[in-house]
């Protein structure tokens, strides 16, 4: 029987793109503003980012007065608590999911997977052919692009192709895009990653520094943040939104 919750990865095997950062903004999101019932497996160890923002938030969130009222007034208005962030690894990564869903008292919507940038780390394999989607953020960085299209490449030609997956599907989307990159440019890129049989979504996020604007002492607006959705002015003009939309498309929920 096909389970009802599902596993998304943001994967890459390329560092600094951001697949952590987009687990977070979207998991986010969609937990806080669209009422989706959202967890986190924190699978990239030894790091474990996701686990040490959730607990950099819960400290400030306890010993701030500004985001004690913040947590408070977001409780009260949505009637829900703060998402699960349960650290693991590639290896044990789907029994403690599966361990999460058995556990929890109502149906989880989504879990995402922050998993190492390396095929090569233990179980990553493993845990990647039991997700129902993967996104793989790329740039338009020659060696960050042939790094993805490697790994996509090889996961759609060694296990979705052949069947030997859950995954239903695989898409790639632009970041870091620098407004002054030529459009021509992104076309002959989309052609080249079509011919190798893979998609591509049509949202493009730009490159800004919103996207690591955290909570701190100082109160300014923050964008990436594991207890509250990011701050509506910063989310004008980064595509999140959009990028949101088109993977709610994608998988049907």
């Amino acid at each position: 029987m096909e389970r009802e919750t599902l596993f998304i990865a943001f994967s890459t095997q390329k560092g600094g793109v951001g697949k952590t950062a987009f687990t977070v903004l979207l998991s986010s999101y969609m937990h806080y503003q669209d009422g989706k019932s959202i967890a986190v497996i924190d699978c990239d160890f030894p790091q474990h980012s996701i686990m040490e923002m959730r607990k950099r938030d819960s400290e400030l969130v306890i010993n701030d007065p500004f985001y004690k009222r913040m947590a408070f007034s977001q409780f009260k208005t949505i009637s829900r608590k703060a998402y699960p962030v349960i650290g693991s690894n590639p290896v044990d990564a789907i029994q403690d999911a599966e361990r999460l869903i058995a556990e929890s008292e109502n149906k989880i919507d989504i879990i995402f997977f922050d998993l190492p940038g390396t095929m090569n780390s233990k179980g990553v394999v493993m845990t990647l052919r039991e997700m129902d989607y993967i996104f793989s953020p790329i740039s338009a960085d020659r060696l960050v692009l042939a790094s993805t299209l490697s790994f996509a490449s090889s996961l759609n030609e060694n296990l979705i192709s052949v069947g030997k997956s859950k995954i239903k599907a695989l898409n790639l989307f632009w970041t870091m895009v620098d407004a002054r990159e030529k459009t021509p440019l992104y076309e002959a890129y989309v052609d080249a990653i079509e011919e190798l049989g893979l998609s591509i979504l049509k949202t493009h996020i730009p490159d800004t520094k919103r996207f690591r604007r955290e909570m701190d002492e100082t109160h300014r607006a923050f964008f990436r943040s594991t207890v509250f959705p990011p701050d509506k002015q910063l989310l004008k003009g980064s595509q999140v939104d959009e990028l949101i939309t088109e993977v709610y498309q994608i998988i049907n929920l």
